[in-house]
């Protein structure tokens, strides 16, 4: 299922998150008692002492058997059932895609881990090799994805011809990669639900949590893809067809067509953030909705773990989003489509 996207009509859509709530009060009074005439030259004596407050035992209601929590229990900082405590509140994970993963989905993987939201974001190449310009059209620099570092290639290219390859953006490109995380990774040779914890592989020294975005890509899953080229998406969708949906998991994929070059890359990741931000609002919206419901923290846990009855609402509305992106957007021609993990 995917489509060009054309104008689409908003819809506003609100929700009352939680209902409103009144508490009575009860003043209680103390009746005052007559003073006994025969009593008063009686020496008074005082009250016994109260019994000491029984000690406090857990309620096995609230506390589950590790200590911690349970979902109806009041949460800190008002952090609603089932929600992360992650700062700025729900965040969607997103992925960005180019050919060499050096360019178009470095840019972009950028603006989106160091935006004001700080998303959770990953990034990949869909090409056999990493292929940067060389001297002339036939004589590329290759190298492989997954064990070739970005600070490897600035290194071997600064050797090479240090004025050629500052001149013509290399350089910077690769100053801003490896400040980003370590090097290229292709997108099939992701193991999608394998989680993104410690080295890279065996014997290495590079770690996952060098990168930026790291926080929240640990399980190894994503829901929102951004390809940067029209054969990147194509390789994507066709991929995730091949390998089945073993996860049963959503995953909206679009495609935002960014010449290759480094001042469209800037425009481009520019109009990547503001799309997922509207996205991530939405997807907020339909989970405090869910979680404003009789299912409560059933919803919201349903929603984080991409059950597709949990975010039916969210599927829904990401047409009309897109299609208004796209009349904001018309210089960057966008394709979409729902596809599974």
């Amino acid at each position: 299922m995917h489509s060009r996207l054309s104008k689409h009509s908003r819809v506003d859509r609100a929700y009352s998150l939680f209902p409103s709530a009144r508490v009575s009060s009860v003043a209680l009074t103390t009746p005052q008692m007559a003073t006994d005439p025969r009593r008063r030259n009686v020496q008074s004596q005082p009250p016994p002492p109260p019994p000491p407050p029984p000690e406090d035992q857990p309620d096995s209601t609230t506390v589950s058997l590790d200590g911690s929590s349970d979902t109806t229990a009041q949460q800190p900082n008002g952090q609603k059932p089932g929600e992360a405590a992650q700062p700025g509140g729900y965040k969607l994970k997103f992925c960005t895609v180019c050919a060499s993963n050096n360019n178009r989905s470095m840019e972009a993987h950028l603006r989106l881990s160091t935006s004001e939201a700080a998303y959770p974001t990953i990034s990949f190449g869909t090409g056999s090799l990493v292929r940067l310009p060389g001297p002339s059209i036939t004589q590329p620099n290759v190298y492989t994805f997954n064990n070739t570092s970005y600070d490897s290639m600035y290194n071997e290219l600064a050797e090479k011809d240090a004025r050629l390859y500052r001149a013509n953006g290399i350089l910077p490109m690769l100053e801003r990669n490896r400040g980003v995380k370590w090097g290229p990774e292709r997108w099939q040779d992701w193991r999608v639900g394998v989680p993104r914890i410690g080295k890279r592989w065996e014997g290495g020294e590079a770690e996952y949590n060098a990168d930026r975005g790291y926080v929240g890509t640990e399980a190894g899953v994503v829901d929102i893809v951004f390809t940067c080229e029209e054969r990147c998406w194509d390789a994507v969708v066709d991929d995730l067809l091949t390998r089945g949906s073993p996860l049963n998991r959503p995953v909206h994929v679009f495609n935002v067509d960014i010449k290759d070059n480094h001042e469209e890359a800037l425009v481009g990741g520019r109009a990547i953030l503001e799309l997922a931000n509207e996205l991530n609002q939405a997807a907020r919206e339909e989970r405090e909705a869910l979680g404003a419901t009789n299912g409560g923290a059933a919803g919201v846990n349903g929603f984080d773990a991409g059950m597709p009855h949990a975010r039916a609402g969210f599927d829904e509305r990401v047409p009309e989003i897109l299609g208004a992106w796209q009349e904001r957007w018309p210089g960057l021609p966008a394709l979409w489509t729902l596809a599974w993990f």
